[in-house]
């Protein structure tokens, strides 16, 4: 299974963010689109992310002037990023190794979906139970 997959199933939508706008405007986005992660980009670069982590971070070490501060100074630089040709078992290992949370994903360069590691449980899940049907028709078919 690739990730092409998942984004058939959850659709390709992404959200966006300027890297020039403050946290508090991201922290508004990401309530108001019940989502954990903005990619931060520029015209049709992707910067890298923003997520709720950061966002709480710089609220501890900033106190209440972190939600003028701009996305740009507490953004993930450089985030990892797949292709949707990417089978879902290496990127299970890739954000487990990397300890992230979502991972946009890109052909040939360009933004065309992201997937979170409730994407990626969500699917194994399916595949479990699928399996579990299977085993158990093969069972009851033997007996």
């Amino acid at each position: 299974m690739t990730i092409e997959n998942i984004l058939k199933r959850k659709g390709t939508d992404v959200t966006t963010i300027s890297a020039d706008v403050t946290i508090k405007r991201a922290a508004d986005w990401l309530r108001a689109k019940n989502i954990g992660a903005l990619v931060v980009t520029s015209e049709n670069s992707v910067l890298g992310l923003i997520t709720e982590r950061e966002i709480v971070h710089a609220f501890s070490r900033y106190g209440e002037e972190a939600g003028s501060t701009l996305v740009k100074e507490i953004m993930q630089y450089g985030v990892t990023s797949v292709s949707p040709e990417e089978s879902v078992d290496r990127v299970m290992k890739l954000m487990t190794h990397h300890r992230v949370r979502h991972v946009p994903v890109l052909r040939d360069g360009k933004l065309v979906g992201i997937v979170s590691i409730g994407d990626i449980v969500k699917h194994r899940l399916e595949d479990l139970e699928l399996e579990t049907h299977v085993l158990r028709d093969v069972y009851n078919a033997a007996r």
